[in-house]
């Protein structure tokens, strides 16, 4: 398991080094990774101080290049460097900005993988609000439904999808990808939906690659303002 974690971000400034209950928030998902147990876990990074907090909490980094564009493109490199071999068939991408997921949320993103006409793996939660359904920041998982709890993805979107009644699923940027997919995937240019909707995962799509969605009972917060600051703080201050 990888978790890519750079500095760039506008709203947070330094938000992988932000103290949250007495350690930097890249630890914390650090550790709930490693709880996970389901692989190796490094983190990914083109920055020394955030390789110097994870290494001080005793864990693996891999330094990246600081061009990348995305964090498949950082995993990637990554992954390369760590496992040249290809040892590894499947590669997951945790974001380093989600310090409240759970273990169960993690390892629920391996099953679709156990069916090998699935290229990658992600999660979603259903939407239970209007706020949700209307926010463009709620990124939407549209499915085809396969079993209980799980859908084959058809699409991703920012607007409110699909329209009429029945359940919508809010996204989760968890990725478990094949590392053949993976390598196929960062090699792809950018596609014409991707651009338009900013959504790094129609590349996959609009490629014919197969996105298979586990669907979970919440959705982990992700720390992207002040105020996600804050509850995360109380959430791991109880912990």
């Amino acid at each position: 398991m990888l978790i890519p974690a750079r500095m760039a971000a506008t709203r947070l400034p330094g938000k992988p080094l932000l103290d949250i209950a007495g350690q930097p928030m890249i630890v914390h998902v650090l550790r709930r990774a490693e709880e996970a147990n389901i692989g190796r876990v490094a983190v990914a990074t083109d920055t020394p101080e955030i390789a110097a907090a994870v290494t001080a909490a005793g864990g693996e980094v891999v330094m990246t290049r600081a061009d990348h564009p995305s964090g498949s493109d950082r995993i990637f490199e990554a992954a390369t460097t760590l496992d040249p071999q290809g040892k590894a068939g499947i590669v997951v991408n945790l974001q380093g900005d989600f310090p409240t997921i759970t273990t169960d949320t993690i390892r629920a993103v391996l099953p679709p993988l156990d069916d090998p006409a699935v290229d990658i793996a992600t999660l979603a939660s259903e939407i239970h609000t209007e706020e949700e359904s209307l926010n463009p920041n709620v990124v939407k998982a549209v499915g085809s439904p396969i079993t209980a709890g799980r859908l084959r993805a058809l699409y991703f979107t920012r607007a409110t999808a699909p329209f009429g009644d029945g359940p919508r699923y809010h996204h989760i940027g968890l990725y478990a990808y094949r590392r053949a997919a993976l390598e196929r995937f960062v090699r792809l240019p950018p596609s014409p939906l991707e651009q338009q909707e900013k959504l790094e995962q129609l590349r996959a799509l609009e490629a014919g690659m197969r996105i298979d969605v586990t669907i979970v009972d919440t959705v982990p917060r992700g720390v992207d303002t002040p105020a996600d600051l804050e509850t995360a703080r109380r959430i791991l201050a109880k912990t």
